[in-house]
């Protein structure tokens, strides 16, 4: 029994977290008289020039609800018939999507095993057997995660190299970075980070989120060349991604955007984690595969103990056979909150 009350904000997701104070303000700014709705509007322009700014001159961004409806857009506008995806079997599209994007878009998803979630070119390699192939579904688009679902982080020279493998055998590839912010704070912090690992890598369509990292709802999809953009608009609408409201979607990311806020907090985030991962992984009973990247971590516990921690401060199992959970840090996640649950941990299982 822990004799201290849990912290203040738990560690089961960054999807758990409130909404940053300027994005509520962005918000209220925007609640402020009439717009045009479906995007135009003077918050969505401004958000066009920024995100151009980001990626370069070529790009164009398209608003939606969600991650999930992002990646489908995304999938949606690249795909042709017969064509299928290429993604880990860890890939949020694979395993935390029911399914969507093979029942929207009635294309199948080639699954393969990575230990460490992420991709490498011999895999596409390995498929690309089955491309002229009419019995076989055709290897069309390469999805990966940045960062991933394992807290892992592409490098942008690995992905430079997966961009390589499925443009010389005539597939795009789609970036479902639910947390990007993250994996960019974790290279640097930087703008030319972010573009290294995106654009100048060769990445075709992105999916940008932001709702982890301190927004209240949506996200974009964001086409860093004009090869799939031109079905853009149609496709959004046509798969119910397309807010009417547009302008409190693009109020939240001007928001986020303006002075770098979103990487300053993904750094806060990931910094949170390496201290929990600090502060938890002398203890004993405690054990880690890998130090963490960006604002997850993934502890072993002994089994008997866990639904206890549990039970005073939340978290979400990961690998139930091998008793890991997954601990995760957010951009409010405060130096207290981290000492109070590290020292609970402790107590619970430090004897």
């Amino acid at each position: 029994m822990i004799s201290a009350p849990p912290p203040r904000r738990a560690f089961a997701s960054d999807n758990a977290a409130g909404v940053h104070p300027a994005v509520i303000d962005a918000l209220n700014e925007a609640n402020s008289g009439h717009a045009l709705a479906y995007g135009s509007d003077r918050w969505t322009t401004e958000l066009d020039d920024r995100m151009r700014d980001l990626f370069g001159g070529n790009t164009s961004s398209y608003l939606v609800w969600g991650g999930t409806g992002a990646n489908v857009m995304a999938l949606a506008s690249m795909l042709r018939p017969a064509q299928a995806v290429l993604c880990t079997n860890w890939a949020h599209i694979n395993v935390d999507e029911t399914g969507a994007p093979e029942r929207i878009l009635g294309a199948k998803l080639v699954d393969v095993p990575c230990a460490d979630g992420k991709l490498v070119p011999a895999q596409i390699e390995d498929q690309a057997h089955a491309i002229g192939v009419m019995h076989h579904a055709q290897p069309g688009v390469v999805s990966i995660t940045q960062s991933t679902e394992l807290g892992t982080v592409y490098s942008a020279e690995e992905i430079g190299l997966l961009c390589e493998a499925a443009h010389r055998h005539g597939m795009s590839v789609h970036m479902d970075g639910a947390r990007i912010a993250n994996a960019v704070a974790a290279a640097g912090g930087t703008r030319a980070a972010l573009r290294a690992m995106t654009v100048d890598a060769g990445v075709d369509v992105l999916s940008f989120g932001a709702t982890k990292n301190g927004m209240m709802y949506g996200e974009a999809v964001v086409y860093l060349n004009d090869r799939f953009s031109a079905v853009a608009p149609f496709v959004r609408k046509q798969v119910t991604q397309l807010p009417s409201k547009m302008r409190f979607v693009s109020a939240q990311f001007n928001a986020l955007l303006h002075d770098d806020l979103w990487l300053t907090l993904a750094a806060h985030s990931n910094l949170m984690a390496q201290r929990l991962y600090d502060a938890t992984s002398s203890i004993p009973a405690v054990s880690y595969d890998a130090a963490p990247v960006v604002n997850s971590v993934f502890p072993h516990l002994p089994p008997h103990l866990i639904d206890e921690l549990r039970h005073w401060c939340f978290f979400w199992d990961w690998d139930v056979p091998t008793h890991q959970v997954r601990w995760m840090t957010a951009w409010d996640t405060t130096i207290e909150d981290v000492d109070v649950f590290a020292a609970g941990v402790r107590e619970l299982l430090g004897s």
